[in-house]
């Protein structure tokens, strides 16, 4: 494993205590995810499922022992009532009954967004067995975005095969074409997500196929003006734009082509303009320069709730767990 990832839970076990909830019980990846976050105390874990039958069935088969791991099972706990009628309120606008409110709030990973909604928990990981669009909906519907946010995007963690260098870039799972506003809420999250996770000022260059005036497009007016609205609305933020990739990575190329910029030749946050650009990026580094990519990490909710691709490792959910981890602690 990497020593990034190894230092990453390690500060999540020495500096947080958080109650996370692993919505999938009855997945043995989960299931084994659940011990071994206990077990390295990167976080207290809630584990959701149907029933308890389904659960110790799944432990049994998985052998995992489940002692000193919470379960709750959302049908059978006293709070369902409450939390159905909460969640009809939310959606009564929208066409909801109260019987089909009823019938979402038995499921597992929207009961633990109502959680999060009711501060009955600190974090969620779900995504395992379900599909993205789940794990969204329950995010978006029940958490909600924070306040001053305009968009819930994803970072992704790239981590170099040497561990020399760590970078974020944003936003390659969620935003298929973020306004200029959105994309300076990205901007924001990213770094603060960066700054949570690695404990590292976040420098942030804003992306394009140019830099600072080199071709003239409405693509580039877009990235221009999602940095003009990011440094009067958070102005505590290290960032500049619009960079070529290379003039925001390379220190050489940064001073020669944006002489001056405080970002250029040293970014660690990277923005993406659009989901074509940041899909293709992330995956040309991570194949191609054998980079680990540690994600995507929801961010700009109110509270973390993260989705894991259904072919996830166990591994995979432990480096998720300690990242909600360190999100909480930075709050």
């Amino acid at each position: 494993m990497s020593k990034i990832l190894e230092t990453i839970r390690s500060q999540a076990a020495r500096n947080t205590n958080i109650k996370l909830m692993l919505p999938e019980g009855h997945d043995p990846r989960v299931l084994r995810a659940a011990r071994e976050i206990t077990d390295q105390g990167i976080a207290r874990v809630c584990l959701l499922a149907a029933g308890p039958v389904e659960l110790n069935s799944a432990a049994d088969q998985a052998s995992v022992d489940l002692k000193g791991i919470e379960q709750l099972f959302p049908s059978r706990s006293e709070d369902f009532q409450d939390y159905a009628e909460a969640y009809f309120l939310l959606r009564q606008a929208k066409g909801m009954t109260r019987e089909k409110a009823a019938e979402i709030m038995k499921d597992p990973t929207f009961f633990a967004a109502m959680m999060l909604r009711k501060e009955a928990g600190d974090a969620c990981i779900s995504g395992a067995a379900n599909a993205t669009a789940h794990v969204v909906r329950a995010a978006l519907q029940i958490v909600g975005t924070a306040e001053g946010n305009s968009v819930l995007s994803s970072d992704f963690l790239m981590i170099a095969p040497d561990d020399s260098r760590a970078l974020s870039f944003a936003d390659c799972a969620v935003m298929p074409d973020p306004t200029a506003e959105q994309l300076a809420d990205i901007a924001n999250a990213t770094a603060r997500t960066h700054e949570a996770i690695f404990g590292v000022e976040a420098v942030v260059g804003m992306l394009s196929f140019s830099t600072k005036g080199s071709a003239a497009h409405p693509l580039v007016d877009k990235v221009l003006q999602a940095l003009d609205i990011a440094r009067k609305k958070y102005p505590h933020l290290t960032i500049d734009g619009e960079l070529q990739l290379d003039a925001a990575l390379i220190e050489k190329v940064g001073k020669s082509k944006a002489p001056g910029s405080t970002v250029a030749g040293r970014a660690n946050v990277l923005i993406f303009p659009d989901l074509n650009a940041g899909n293709i990026g992330y995956k040309l580094t991570q194949r191609l320069a054998n980079y680990a990519a540690v994600g995507p990490v929801f961010q700009g909710l109110k509270k973390p709730i993260h989705d894991l691709s259904r072919g996830c490792s166990t591994e995979d959910i432990v480096n998720l767990a300690a990242i909600a981890a360190l999100q909480c602690g930075s709050r």
